[in-house]
């Protein structure tokens, strides 16, 4: 019988399909078609190697990274993940308290189910605000007046979903938002009376950053009319750091470059748009030579543990983000979940830099030791 103490993320993830249910938990696991894109990239990183390294003095290490010119505790931020409060009431500001305590950025998502200002405030400014560009953009733009008084300094702009991928998962359960009920969905929320209960004592969660006037906002609507021209709009109106997520290839990277935004996230969503898309931890080292030594790179998409950090590092990214699986630890153990798993992801890092033979992030262990 396996014990409910988060050890790694499988753990998260195998005790939260136990206790969410099934519409919620696909929702969060799912991944674009057949899921073969997933696969691909969690083969590229399993398949990635870090060198051991011995006799070296690894007894100060440190896990901080500088992003944007401020120390990070950890080289991990946390990913923008809509919704979040489907895994468990609160969870959006469990990883708010998360990101003050650990000095971290939190990506708070367009459709977060806490409103943007006060993330930020629970936060205690360790935010940035990813934002899609929806319908015509009128919404658009007015979350961005939104988030530039909140105090937000980064900006990122999701740019890999003109239109939403279909995610069978989702569409066999008749997963919606908000929530539509029929008997199949019923039978699964009676059949998981813990999540069921406390969701219903918390009240539904809800798309909380679009109860503006005058607007309304569809999951699922086109966000098919976003454009270079777009983007230069936004750089004119943004003057904070500007990030753009969602990159796989070279040339556009090079293009975003030479529109004047100030990092690149190198991701697929997770494998949640296009089920044919390259592996993007393998497209890191590509970025990185196209892009140069010196411009900032991030990387988000399946990471599971400290080594795939340190994967990502080597290759190329200048920081890293983890996604759902924080949610299925709040899902397993609601904050104390959260605390767990990131307990462990912060010692499965530290204990392989000291394998490979490095105090610091910015080290290369491949170097000789002096």
């Amino acid at each position: 019988m396996f014990s409910n103490t988060i050890h790694s993320a499988e753990d998260a993830r195998r005790i939260a399909k136990r206790r969410l249910p099934w519409m919620v938990f696909d929702y969060i696991d799912g991944s674009a078609g057949a899921e073969k894109g997933a696969a691909r990239n969690r083969a590229a990183l399993d398949n990635a190697t870090l060198s051991p390294r011995i006799l070296r003095d690894v007894s100060q290490r440190s896990l901080s990274k500088s992003v944007f010119g401020k120390l990070a505790q950890r080289p991990f931020g946390i990913a923008p993940m809509g919704m979040c409060n489907l895994a468990a009431p609160g969870a959006d500001l469990m990883l708010a308290r998360l990101a003050a305590k650990y000095d971290i950025p939190h990506c708070v998502s367009t459709v977060a189910s806490t409103p943007l200002e006060e993330i930020i405030e629970v936060a205690e400014g360790n935010a940035w605000f990813q934002l899609y560009f929806s319908g015509s953009g009128e919404g658009t733009f007015k979350l961005v007046e939104r988030a530039k008084a909140a105090g937000y300094e980064t900006l990122i702009l999701t740019v890999d979903v003109p239109e939403v991928g279909r995610r069978p998962r989702e569409l066999r359960h008749g997963f919606k938002m908000p929530f539509k009920i029929g008997v199949s969905q019923f039978i699964d929320f009676a059949l998981h009376p813990r999540w069921s209960l406390s969701t219903l004592s918390a009240g539904k969660p809800d798309m909380a950053n679009f109860k503006m006037e005058g607007f309304e906002f569809d999951r699922t609507e086109s966000r098919a009319k976003a454009t270079w021209e777009t983007l230069d709009k936004l750089r004119q109106v943004w003057r904070g750091n500007l990030v753009v997520k969602g990159v796989l290839d070279v040339e556009d990277a090079l293009q975003l470059k030479a529109h004047g935004v100030d990092a690149i996230q190198v991701s697929s969503h997770g494998a949640r748009q296009l089920d044919s898309a390259p592996s993007p931890f393998k497209m890191i080292s590509h970025m990185r030579t196209a892009l140069g030594p010196e411009f900032p790179l991030f990387y988000d998409s399946g990471l599971r543990s400290g080594e795939d950090v340190l994967k990502a590092i080597e290759a190329g990214a200048d920081y890293t983000f983890f996604g759902r699986i924080l949610q299925f630890a709040i899902a397993a153990g609601g904050e104390t979940g959260l605390e767990q798993l990131w307990d462990v992801l912060s010692d499965e890092t530290s204990i392989a830099m000291a394998q490979i033979g490095i105090n610091r992030l910015s080290e290369n262990p491949k170097a000789p030791y002096v």
